[in-house]
């Protein structure tokens, strides 16, 4: 009998666990599907950019896996509880015995696989499930009394001494028995999605361009401990998009970190700060199996439910469009909202200044975050929502509050990126921009037509302090 394997978010040939063993015995080959669920990618508020992102890797995973002799099927559930169903109608129409796909962790994704397994039984079809989309497995670390690990530090020893286990790069599969059965033309548009006037060019689809910019970026990653948090410079991998999507594996980066000459998980340099990222994406992935209940719109710090957050149309349209009145945030929103990514340093900036600052929900950010990010990943995105809310596990202090101009003026000193973003600025002196007191009066000076601050910044500090002490 033939083989299904089942792509989700692991849009590439190479390194991919499950596409790699269901080429290991088909003697009578392989079958391939993807599965387009408009209503669920709705329901995930994810952004028009990433599913068009995907949509365009898709069609060039289908070329790659066509060399192979693989023909990947793209069919359309509306919701995930359709998917099952589907799945082995497919695979009985075509004769496939086995059924292959790489987990996946949150909790609606989870309960579709959940629902397969038992129809499957009954169909008396086998389903083989691979973890693919971390490089540990989410319950492979535990704490000494079998729980899941809530704080980064120990959970990151422990990462260490057994990451190279898990993170061996895998063959890519051989060519299989061509089968009389034609791929699926990949659709350009999906409904409910507006694919119109986004930025597609600053995101080529492709394994090949995912290598690329791993390689590229290998060969500075010496400076990326530093460099990182300058949004001026290109000193990010840029890879992120592709992690998201699987078209390139986190094995891949991991081994690209070790083989460079600073690399060694463990050690110190830019590769070694860079495998940290890597590992804060293990741990998200790992806190979201462990404490499901960060994926169903709860805090992690179940006290913080009680946290009297306010409501402000206004202001959270004014931290949206950028127009805060606070150059490095507002830089930050315009850049999210002109490419679909934000420079990871300025996330933190932002979150936190909408949930301190304007005291704004928390999920109302990682919302918005999800409907505009080519990368968004909902343990990641989670992740970084609470902790910048002090809600989340080992989350900053919420007494700790990043002040927008010491950040500029730290990672942004000559506001080039400030100016890049808000050329209403051009004319105010890094100096004004980067101080409290000094930017209304240049403001004025110059002429510059930029907002007034909405919040005044340490009567909102101090009220973000009081509700969190009022916990």
């Amino acid at each position: 009998m033939k083989n299904l394997v089942w792509f989700r978010r692991d849009l590439r040939l190479k390194d991919n666990t499950a596409l790699l063993h269901a080429c290991k015995d088909a003697a009578d080959g392989v079958v391939a599907v993807f599965y387009i669920t408009p209503a669920q990618w709705t329901e995930h508020n994810d952004a028009p950019l990433k599913v068009d992102f995907w949509l365009r890797n898709v069609a060039a995973l289908s070329k790659s896996l066509a060399k192979i002799n693989i023909p990947l099927l793209v069919e359309e559930c509306n919701q995930f509880s359709e998917v099952p169903d589907a799945v082995l109608a497919l695979a009985k129409k075509h004769g496939c015995g086995d059924i292959f796909f790489n987990r996946e962790y949150e909790v609606n994704e989870r309960r579709r696989d959940e629902s397969l397994l038992q129809l499957a039984t009954e169909f008396s079809v086998s389903i083989h499930q691979f973890h693919d989309r971390v490089i540990v497995p989410p319950r492979e670390i535990k704490t000494k009394d079998e729980r899941p690990y809530s704080v980064f530090t120990p959970y990151r020893k422990r990462w260490d001494k057994i990451a190279a286990d898990f993170g061996s790069v895998q063959k890519t599969p051989p060519k299989q028995k061509a089968l009389n059965i034609q791929p699926s033309k990949v659709p350009d548009s999906v409904d409910g999605f507006c694919f119109d006037d986004l930025p597609t060019e600053l995101w080529p689809a492709s394994e090949d361009e995912a290598q690329r910019r791993l390689e590229m970026f290998a060969g500075k990653i010496d400076d990326y401990g530093e460099a990182r948090d300058v949004p001026a410079l290109a000193g990010t991998s840029g890879l992120s998009p592709y992690l998201a999507a699987g078209v390139i594996s986190p094995r891949q980066c991991l081994a690209a970190a070790i083989n460079t000459d600073a690399g060694a998980i463990g050690g110190e340099g830019g590769a070694t700060t860079w495998i940290s990222e890597l590992t804060w994406r293990d741990f998200y992935a790992h806190v979201m199996v462990g404490f499901p209940r960060v994926s169903m719109d709860l805090p992690f710090k179940e006290k913080t439910k009680k946290l009297k957050w306010r409501s402000s149309k206004k202001d959270l349209e004014a931290w949206k469009t950028g127009q805060t009145g606070y150059p490095i945030v507002d830089a930050g929103m315009r850049q999210l909202n002109q490419t679909g990514w934000m420079h990871n340093r300025l996330r933190m900036v932002t979150a936190m200044f909408l949930t301190k600052n304007l005291l704004i929900d928390w999920r109302e950010g990682e919302k918005y975050f999800m409907e505009k990010l080519i990368d968004g990943d909902l343990a990641a995105n989670n992740g970084g929502w609470q902790w910048s809310a002090s809600t989340g596990t080992d989350a900053v202090p919420y007494f700790r509050i990043f002040s927008p101009f010491s950040q500029s003026k730290r990672f942004d000193t000559e506001a080039e990126f400030i100016k890049q973003m808000c050329p209403e600025l051009t004319e105010v002196s890094p100096k004004a921009i980067h101080d409290l007191n000094k930017l209304a009066k240049a403001l004025k000076e110059t002429g510059a037509d930029y907002p007034a601050y909405i919040v005044d910044y340490k009567e909102s500090r101090e009220r973000a302090l009081a509700a969190f002490k009022a916990l």
